[in-house]
């Protein structure tokens, strides 16, 4: 059950705010939407990767002919057939395309191979032979810091120090009652997405390439294929394939330099895609943390200040580690007011596998340790962890530790109370086992099991922060066909499941009125729109498209007026028609109006400015707006096999203004299920040697639907001043709060510490046992 709450002065406007149908929508569930992996062309041969299986080792030789003599093999390429640059990177170009003279993470690309038939192409990359010396992998990021450690590259294994410096720490420790200290960790969670990575690279006519793949991002692709094809931009371009979902593991290349190198070799398209095992090293994953926590406060529950150490480990390579450690530095306070705080945040290099982008992007793991260390703080107060929220609730105005004043809606406390107003779930009394922790598997019949019920508030900044500009493009163009008005819309935007197609389409029909809306496939010969990430695309394609569109407008009432002698300020677009506001009567159709003619307009949208912050005391107004979700945690817990049932997991979120409240709805479940799936199951597990343990969804289980509990949501809509209609970012503020929720009701369930997740049957069994 959904509960959209709106305040009385939000109105609704026509296709905004309606729970559009998704065009894709059906396809998907009935198993027909074309993905990036079912691309075809005829006369295309298959490529496959041949990967490092060491973590830390010297490249001596690599020998090809064996593989080069296999029938049906086109082609077989090395680092010395890197056209143009030989490395690359989101933020640091520092990744080969192909190991030219060590592998730092197992399933390193070292070599590629096309052949007629991808079971060819697999066995000819069996016959690689790679002479490697093996050296002692770094895998503890703790020791990675030390300097007398091995560096992954040169210099100091440390991609960047967060220090955050807030109030006076000496005068606060004087004032603090109470002190809590906590040390949490978070474990390597995968993203887990429907469609592994897979592209087509098709060589054109003026010795250019086309790339259609799946992706975040097409320009930041493009920024970095570019230089290492040795090709001008303009040669390079790449349209938007089917996407089977993304949470920041498509921000990273994968498939592309390799697929446009061979293509560009052959002079035939050749298409890659990964099997679920290669994907597994084919894209980076979320940081795991060890945190440190200290809290301090009054006898009364009011936070005086904070402290917090952060390391989380990136890797063998950059990628968004300088980024994910500073949003994760951002938010250590979490949704609270702290006058004081001293937050260190470092990232580092290590023989673990890349990680970079996560559904997010470093606030889940601060608000992990946060939310945790506020239940800890208020077992040691005697006080209700609800309210010992609720005191210390960041409002409109509070002050965060970067210096930054919060200037829009921040109604934490809105939340924390529709979830404490809403009715608690019925204990299960049915005997039937699959209510029971463990379900139809379980060996118990109840006994030994205990509910617990946990709170937690997320907090996360939307947009790009620290003084990037924002940008977002967008194309309308106006024309008639069959005697009907027809608007297409073209950009950039990275459709991922999450619906920004149909967002676009529900503003054109809001702008212009008209009901024939043709979003046209996202590709590189259209103005940037920025990554699908950061809770950001809708907020910044929605302000692409409404300006476009309103220029549009603007246009069309012009040539109104000059039809039909009414003034352009009575009139309005409506219904595909151009009616007298005053009168409330259609003047004149919108095809008459447009006529033969093509109307286009061009619209770029930056968001307001932001800055960086400062390197020694990280103050500075790094951040456009926040968004908030709550969440409570109802669970059963047998603590004799430690096993967890997720009785109900509530939400309450404030949305700005719920542009398709379906799939606004569908995002909160997503993120929330993801959420659990890092609370209780989701790990990908890398012994000391930097090698991963379970590359299978055989062994790194996800949520299924009988793990998903029932999720009553609570939406708010607090327009936000800055925004397109008011809306805000939805996608990512509830997998920080839902993790944290679920752990704090297996404390009060079991009365553990439990300072790692994923919590495992083990960490209750044994330890109650």
């Amino acid at each position: 059950m959904t509960t959209l709450v709106r305040p009385a002065q939000t109105s609704e406007g026509k296709g905004v705010g309606d729970s559009a149908v998704r065009p894709d929508g059906l396809l998907k569930v009935t198993g027909e939407f074309a993905y990036s992996s079912d691309l075809w062309m005829a006369g295309m041969v298959w490529a496959t990767t041949v990967r490092s299986p060491h973590a830390a080792a010297r490249i001596r030789s690599i020998d090809v002919r064996a593989a080069l003599a296999v029938d049906g093999v086109h082609a077989v390429l090395t680092h010395e057939d890197v056209p143009g640059a030989k490395t690359y990177g989101m933020k640091v170009a520092d990744q080969p395309v192909l190991a030219f003279d060590e592998v730092r993470y197992q399933g390193e690309p070292v070599a590629l191979v096309a052949a007629d038939h991808p079971v060819t192409a697999r066995r000819a990359a069996e016959l690689v032979r790679v002479d490697y010396e093996l050296m002692e992998p770094v895998t503890d990021a703790e020791r990675a810091l030390d300097p007398h450690t091995r560096s992954i590259h040169e210099g100091p294994n440390l991609v960047r120090h967060v220090k955050i410096r807030h109030g006076d720490m000496a005068a606060a420790r004087a004032l603090a009652e109470v002190v809590v200290t906590g040390d949490y960790e978070v474990g390597m969670q995968d993203q887990a997405f429907l469609g592994p990575e897979s592209g087509l690279a098709v060589p054109a006519e003026d010795g250019g390439v086309e790339l259609y793949v799946s992706s975040q991002w097409l320009h930041k692709d493009l920024e970095q294929i570019a230089p290492c094809l040795a090709l001008p931009p303009d040669k390079v371009r790449l349209t938007m394939a089917g996407v089977g979902g993304a949470f920041g593991g498509r921000e990273d290349l994968s498939v592309h330099v390799h697929a446009c190198m061979l293509a560009l070799r052959l002079g035939k398209p050749v298409k890659m895609v990964y099997n679920r095992y290669e994907s597994f090293f084919g894209h980076v994953h979320r940081h795991p943390a060890k945190m440190r926590y200290e809290h301090g406060a009054t006898r009364d529950g009011k936070l005086v200040y904070v402290k917090a150490r952060l390391v989380l480990d990136g890797g063998a390579y950059t990628s968004t580690s300088p980024v994910v450690i500073a949003n994760a530095s951002y938010f250590v306070a979490g949704a609270y007011a702290v006058e004081h705080a001293e937050i260190d945040g470092l990232a580092v290099y290590s023989n673990n596998p890349p990680c970079g982008a996560m559904r997010g992007f470093g606030a889940v793991q601060s608000a992990y340790g946060c939310e945790s260390n506020m239940d800890k703080l208020a077992r040691v107060l005697g006080m209700d962890p609800l309210e010992l929220r609720r005191k210390n609730a960041m409002t409109t105005g509070t002050v965060l530790p970067t210096g930054q004043p919060v200037d829009g809606p921040a109604p934490v406390r809105e939340l924390l109370d529709a979830l404490r107003d809403r009715p608690l779930p019925e204990t299960e009394s049915s005997g039937d086992v699959r209510t029971l922790p463990g379900g139809v598997g379980n060996t118990t019949h109840g006994e030994g099991i205990r509910r617990g019920i946990g709170y937690a508030v997320g907090v996360k900044a939307i947009g790009y922060s620290g003084g990037v500009d924002d940008i977002s493009t967008a194309r309308v163009i106006l024309s008639v066909t069959a005697g009907k008005p027809v608007l297409s819309i073209h950009t950039a935007a990275a459709e991922c499941g999450q619906g920004i197609t149909t967002v676009q389409s529900q503003i054109a029909t809001t702008e212009l009125g008209v009901t024939r809306v043709v979003v046209l496939p996202a590709d590189t010969r259209i103005g940037d729109a920025g990554s699908a990430s950061a809770s950001r695309m809708t907020w910044m394609s929605s302000g692409a498209v409404q300006g476009a569109c309103r220029q549009l407008t603007r246009e069309l009432l012009r040539r109104a007026e000059a039809a039909t002698g009414r003034n352009a300020a009575a009139l309005a677009l409506r219904d595909n028609a151009i009616v007298d506001i005053v009168h409330g009567e259609p003047v004149a159709s919108i095809a008459e109006i447009v006529g033969s003619d093509t109307l286009e307009r061009v619209y770029e949208y930056h968001h307001r400015p932001t800055e960086g912050i400062d390197p020694e005391r990280g103050q500075g107004n790094a951040h456009i707006a926040f968004a908030f979700c709550a969440h409570r945690a109802v669970v059963d817990v047998d603590v004799e096999l430690g096993l967890v049932r997720v009785v109900e997991l509530a939400v309450a979120q404030d949305v700005g203004k719920a542009m398709n409240p379906l799939a606004v709805e569908g995002q909160i479940e997503g993120g929330s299920a993801q959420g659990l799936g890092l609370a209780l199951m989701e790990e990908i597990l890398v012994d000391r040697e930097g090698r991963v343990r379970n590359p299978s969804f055989t062994d790194y289980l996800i949520p299924t639907i009988a793990d998903v509990p029932p999720m009553p949501i609570s939406l708010f809509e607090f327009a936000h001043p800055d925004s397109p209609y008011g809306l805000n970012g939805v996608g990512e503020p509830p997998t920080l709060s839902s993790t944290p929720a679920i752990v704090n009701a297996l404390r009060n369930a079991t009365g553990l510490d439990l300072p790692r997740i994923p919590v495992r049957p083990e960490d209750i069994a044994l330890n109650l046992g």
